[in-house]
């Protein structure tokens, strides 16, 4: 779970610090001031309104798991161990919405999903299939899928998932401990499990720290989302490949085990930069996606791929990402250049009642939206709940994708630019940077460089520009600054900013 090792006193200063800016749409770092000339910034919900879903008074709804059952109904799994059914969570507006206690006694669940004709969910020590075989609306079968990796009773000891990948299989993230003088067997925690349909399993891949949110895209990528700590500079998006090394150290230990994917490394020099740690250190995978700390949230959870097939707006196929902290959400657009997965994260929604951990799709496209803040603190008005965002049907004038170009990026948009505005050099603003690879909880931005734009073309239906950027900084974060660009009808961006993490720069033209 997010930030767990900074105290309560430090997380409420910080948030109250920033809760100003944050609602207000304001970040940290910005490069352009918006032009006073420009009409007034949109609002977010002209495009994606949230719908609030009543709970009964006296549950408390700390959502950890969603899924959609084949009826309609939406299942949620809570933190104190239970699994409730949601009957009207579609209706709109919500006031017919009726719940029902499915199951219980259950040991934090963290995930939930619907596969196979059940319910599967990952408790600390297993994965498990819930199965009413009665037909009274009650789980009277609680049967073990998988177990066996260690649990040592340290808080931290969390177990993710599961998700399931378009082959059957499943995957589970396992949190590393935090703090010592525990006792007992903490086997392969800060590893990725696959189980596959006979309920064996092996871990995958090693070094994760609280890897809180896991999800599968459009092209079978299973990816999971990592939380700013030691080791880990800031959070990030990250794919699950065999013998890879995350980065967090304390799963080293597992190295020895039989089943471990990858040796443990010689040595873990501390304090280098990202990018050379990649470098030096074999088998460290860097992230796909950085998200910058403060401006891109403060603790990454779920991950959810857009398989609504435009029924939630103009972002098809890409990932809407949660953050805990922030209760917020991010939309990321990945692309694959030369083996390496990278891609650009925008901000999307903000303003949910309190932290955002689970994301699940409606049977109309609807993105529910589960909410806990149980154990640290978040922006918004309550501890937990069920919200909707549902798409209004407007289009927002918004950068669609950001691709690596040789010599730069190219941008594409939901709508046509103005093409005075995007072909002038003013309009835009880009500086990278990277992080610092060591032991202490975080990292500051380091090594960051103001770089030249140019503006070289307009596609000839207005919505793709080309721009030159130079220098382009492998294994940097580029963050890029469009406050200057306006839609051919006048209208300004819902959210002038991006950040792509640039792994591999490509070598030819794609």
């Amino acid at each position: 779970m997010p930030h767990a090792g900074t105290t309560p006193a430090l997380r409420s200063a910080a948030l109250a610090a920033l809760l100003a800016a944050v609602l207000a749409g304001v970040t940290a770092g910005a490069l352009v001031a918006a032009p006073g000339r420009s009409p007034a910034r949109p609002d977010e919900s002209r495009f994606y309104r949230i719908v609030t879903i009543p709970v009964p008074d006296g549950l408390r709804l700390e959502v950890s798991g969603m899924a959609l059952l084949p009826d309609a109904r939406l299942a949620v799994a809570i933190r104190k161990g239970e699994v409730w059914l949601v009957e009207g969570a579609h209706d709109d507006p919500p006031d017919a919405v009726r719940f029902h206690r499915f199951a219980g006694g259950l040991h934090e669940p963290l995930g939930l999903a619907w596969h196979d004709g059940h319910l599967w969910l990952a408790q600390r020590a297993e994965v498990t299939r819930l199965a009413d075989r009665d037909g009274d609306g009650i789980a009277d079968e609680y049967r073990t899928v998988a177990t066996g990796w260690g649990v040592s009773g340290n808080y931290h000891e969390y177990a993710y998932g599961p998700v399931v990948d378009r082959d059957g299989v499943m995957w589970v993230t396992l949190n590393c401990r935090i703090g010592k003088g525990v006792t007992g067997s903490d086997a392969w925690r800060g590893w990725s499990l696959r189980i596959d349909p006979d309920g064996s399993w092996r871990p995958v891949s090693g070094g994760m720290r609280s890897p809180c949110g896991l999800g599968v895209d459009t092209s079978g990528n299973v990816l999971f989302t990592e939380q700013q700590g030691n080791w880990t500079p800031t959070c990030s998006l990250r794919r699950i490949e065999e013998g890879a090394f995350h980065g967090h150290v304390d799963s080293l230990r597992h190295c020895a085990r039989p089943g471990a994917t990858f040796a443990r490394p010689e040595s873990i020099p501390s304090g280098l930069s990202f990018p050379e740690a990649v470098r030096r250190i074999g088998p460290l995978r860097p992230p796909a996606v950085w998200f910058p700390y403060r401006k891109m949230g403060q603790g990454s959870t779920d991950v959810l791929c857009d398989t609504t097939g435009g029924r939630f707006g103009p972002f098809a196929g890409q990932l809407f990402v949660g953050d805990f902290t922030l209760s917020l959400i991010s939309r990321v657009f990945l692309e694959e250049v030369d083996g390496e997965l990278q891609g650009a994260c925008f901000p999307f929604r903000r303003g949910f009642d309190c932290a955002v951990l689970r994301m699940a799709w409606g049977e109309d496209g609807s993105m529910f939206v589960g909410e806990t803040n149980r154990g640290w603190n978040s922006l918004g008005t309550r501890s937990f709940g069920l919200q909707r965002v549902i798409w209004t049907g407007a289009t927002p004038f918004e950068v669609e994708t950001m691709r690596a170009r040789p010599d730069g990026f190219e941008l594409s948009f939901t709508r046509a630019v103005d093409r005075d505005s995007a072909l002038r050099a003013a309009s835009y603003a880009m500086t990278s940077y990277t992080y610092r690879y060591h032991e202490t909880y975080g990292s500051p931005e380091i090594d960051a460089a103001r770089l030249e734009v140019r503006p070289s073309s307009v596609s000839g239906d207005g919505r793709a520009v080309r721009l030159l950027v130079e220098p382009l900084r492998p294994g940097y974060v580029h963050e890029l600054h469009l406050d200057g660009v306006a839609s051919a009808s006048g209208d300004r961006l819902l959210h002038p900013r991006a950040y792509y993490t640039l792994n591999r720069v490509p070598s030819v033209e794609r």
